[in-house]
């Protein structure tokens, strides 16, 4: 595969073509060292075989962040805690960068401590606080630090330094007519606007050498009103290479844009790589193309066509570490796959808290959990077996625990069978076929179309009980629920009933708007209800924003802050702002206002004389990022008990 091919960015030779960009993970602390969880955690992606990893944004200086929790370069006495991490990165057989950066405007004095700055006192949409514009003086001395933050870098230890040019921070801010507004040297025409990034590399040169590689990110198109557009960039690009960039990082947009940076499900698998060869078309460097690249395959492909020298899988790589020896060694079925979901990697970031994965648990928690196999395995019973259920069994049979899986239907999966049919939300069956893959091959006993009662407890007399089972669809009391054209959104999902040309949904959280979604592709006229002011506010806002888009276009007649009355003959009576409307000729009424635990089999636990763990909805009523993260802790911590 072309993938596997080896690669020169100037001196460094990489063995393969699949790179992990930087990501913010909040894993440092604020003094910028670099912390065990930090290093374990890149560690763990070179023992995968990945060609390049580059960290995230070390800081030049001590308020150049725009999280608090960055590594920093910007003095000396930092560099012995990140000499450890390229030691052992170096150990595990791999090759990393450091990505060095300033947030720019694209940061607030809450995080710093002090004003913004940016190119010009302009503020970015998305932030709360204007910025200061740099003075000519200081911008020299942010050159200046940069090349030094480089310096520190080379004699960390790291094989390469990449400048982030990208997403709308500082130095993205001077090269893009969105956010550079200056009347000097600095500003106007594509050259001016190009000098400060120009001279940051040129100074880096200066003091780490010839021979020391130098990756530019940059935004190739940022996706907003007057912001750069690629046949600008390709001139960026052009500029760059001719002043000793060794390799053009081919990323898009900005925060204003933040959906394109890092785009969900919904977005197609390679979407922006023909960005990437529009750069490549213009320059001699290698190039690498970013985006929605989380499939070996598609990135093969990328590759073959000839649209870029080499590809980001980062999400991929947060999903399985292992994926590229996986590949090599013929796994596939192992290869744990990036749905696009953004719940633990970029929602758990932007809230200041450790990154995670929705579909592996074990990522930053590299250095915290025991994954060894237990010296006196015990016999577990899993009931039920969705994610949850069998994300405890996948646990405690790799522990070496003895593991049968009960569950009454005839497949496994859960709710996450239906959570998996809305537009855009195919990928997330692959978490699904995984885990039956590992529960063969850890040998899990598996009984479907089995219910799970007192009787069969004691027949399989095991050591402990998890207790996954799923929960059911919640019915608001409202008089009419009762009536037959009245469905829940879980069996429109499943195929199971099916609707008239006129529906209301009852209930625009994340289920009821995307059931309306997929109907209103058939052609169904919808109505949401929702009490709340808005819809979809346990959604993610990247998926939101499409979401919202798609319901826009197909003209949803959305009602917020109104509250369900009473259903009638084929009416919905509905009460906003203290008046009552009725909604006529309706066919079909979904509801989707939640669920609540089943808790009869729960209760029946209650008299049996083993532990019994709670995990998933079992336990409280949760989404699947943190079901899952439960199912895997319980199947680990059976030894304990």
């Amino acid at each position: 595969m072309k993938v596997f091919e080896p690669i020169k960015i100037r001196e460094m030779e990489l063995k393969n073509r699949m790179i992990v960009s930087a990501m913010v993970t909040n894993y440092c602390r604020e003094d910028g060292l670099a912390t065990e969880k930090f290093i374990a955690y890149h560690e763990r992606k070179a023992q995968g075989g990945w060609g390049l990893i580059i960290t995230e944004d070390y800081k030049i200086n001590p308020t150049a962040g725009g999280f608090k929790d960055l590594p920093g370069l910007w003095d000396d006495a930092q560099i012995a805690s990140h000499q450890k991490l390229t030691k052992r990165v170096h150990q595990a057989g791999g090759k990393i960068a450091a990505q060095i950066y300033h947030a720019g405007r694209e940061t607030s004095s809450a995080v710093t401590g002090e004003q913004p700055v940016g190119p010009s006192a302009l503020k970015d949409p998305t932030m709360p606080e204007i910025p200061r514009e740099l003075t000519v003086e200081e911008i020299h001395l942010l050159i200046r630090q940069f090349g030094d933050c480089a310096k520190r870098v080379k004699d960390a230890g790291f094989d390469a330094v990449e400048v982030h040019g990208a997403h709308g921070y500082l130095i993205g801010a001077f090269m893009s007519p969105f956010s550079n507004k200056r009347t000097d040297e600095y500003g106007g025409c594509i050259v001016n606007r190009a000098r400060f990034a120009v001279e940051i590399v040129q100074d880096i040169r200066k003091k780490c050498g010839e021979d020391f590689p130098i990756i530019y990110r940059m935004s190739t198109v940022e996706y907003v009103h007057g912001g750069l557009e690629i046949e600008e960039t390709k001139v960026i690009a052009r500029i760059l290479e001719q002043n000793g960039v060794d390799c053009i990082h081919c990323s898009q947009g900005v925060y204003a844009s933040t959906h394109t940076i890092i785009p969900p499900s919904v977005v197609p698998k390679a979407a922006y790589v023909n960005n990437a060869a529009e750069i490549k078309s213009v320059v001699s460097v290698p190039v690498i193309a970013v985006g929605r690249i989380n499939d070996i395959q598609v990135a093969e492909n990328v590759i073959m066509s000839g649209k870029s020298d080499l590809v980001t899988m980062a999400r991929a790589s947060l999903a399985d570490p292992d994926l590229p020896k996986k590949v090599m060694n013929g796994q596939e079925e192992d290869i744990l796959r990036c749905i696009g979901c953004l719940q633990g990697c970029s929602a758990e970031s932007a809230n200041g808290r450790y990154v995670r994965c929705l579909v592996n648990p074990v990522t930053g928690m590299e250095n915290e959990y025991d994954l060894n196999p237990v010296r006196n395995p015990k016999r577990v019973l899993v009931v039920g077996g969705g994610v949850a259920g069998c994300e405890a069994a996948v646990a405690s049979a790799m522990k070496g625990h003895k593991v049968t899986l009960v569950e009454k239907e005839d497949r496994l999966g859960g709710q996450w069978i239906p959570a998996s049919v809305p537009i855009g939300k195919g990928e997330f069956t692959t978490l699904i076929y995984w885990q039956k893959c590992q529960l063969k091959k850890y040998g899990v006993r598996i009984l479907l179309n089995t219910e799970a009662d007192m009787e069969m407890i004691l027949s399989e007399n095991p050591d402990v009980i998890i207790a996954a089972t799923r929960s059911c669809p919640f019915v608001p009391p409202v008089s009419g629920s009762e009536q037959s054209f009245v469905v829940n959104a879980h069996d429109v999902l499943m195929g199971k009933v099916t609707v008239g040309n006129k529906v209301v949904v009852i209930g625009g959280g994340l289920v009821g708007a995307e059931t309306a979604d997929m109907l209103a592709e058939q052609g169904v006229e919808i109505s949401i209800v929702e009490m709340l002011p808005q819809i979809i506010r346990d959604g993610e806002p990247s998926p939101s924003m499409y979401l919202k888009k798609r319901l826009k276009e197909a003209h949803v007649n959305i009602f917020t802050s109104t509250k369900l009355k009473e259903i009638g003959y084929h009416t919905v009576i509905v009460e906003c702002g203290g008046r009552e409307s009725v909604i006529r000729d309706v066919d079909t009424v979904v509801i989707a206002v939640g669920v609540k635990t089943e808790r009869k089999f729960l209760d029946e636990l209650e008299g049996v004389n083993c532990p019994v763990i709670k995990v998933g909805d079992a336990n409280g009523v949760k989404n699947g990022y943190m079901g899952i993260r439960e199912g895997f802790e319980a199947g680990l911590s059976l030894s304990n008990l």
